[in-house]
């Protein structure tokens, strides 16, 4: 695999599209793909999941965070319907949707590996946010 991109699951479109943003500053080289419901409601599709699956370079592996439990279902549900090639290269990652989102695009900026992203996204939920 020649890279690795990122797919933002959110049942908020604000959301999804801000990490997006954030995302783009801290790691510009990496590819973020959204899936969110419209402006105007709360939600996740596995279509609209899929479709930003899709999105993704080819050769690209593809790392998927979710915000809340059904957009886990609804990403397990959309990897069903890729064909089993893609689905090969496609990865949900467990981890806090936004600080593992941003480990992991700092991490594939960085030149590490898609299995470093990963491993650097779920280690994102030890960090702790205030020093003791």
């Amino acid at each position: 695999m020649d890279g690795a991109g990122i797919v933002i699951v959110s049942h908020s479109h604000h959301l999804s599209v801000g990490l997006a943003q954030l995302l783009h500053q801290l790691a510009p080289n990496v590819c973020v793909a959204v899936a969110a419901a419209s402006d105007d409601t709360l939600g996740t599709s596995a279509e609209s999941i899929r479709k930003a699956i899709l999105e993704m370079h080819t050769s690209h592996v593809v790392l998927v965070l979710f915000d809340l439990g059904s957009s886990l279902l609804n990403a397990e549900m959309a990897i069903e319907l890729l064909d089993p090639d893609t689905q090969a290269r496609v990865h949900v990652v467990d981890a806090p949707m936004v600080e593992g989102a941003v480990a992991a695009a700092v991490a594939l900026q960085s030149g590490l590996s898609w299995q470093a992203a990963i491993r650097e996204a779920e280690n994102a939920r030890m960090t702790p946010k205030i020093a003791k």
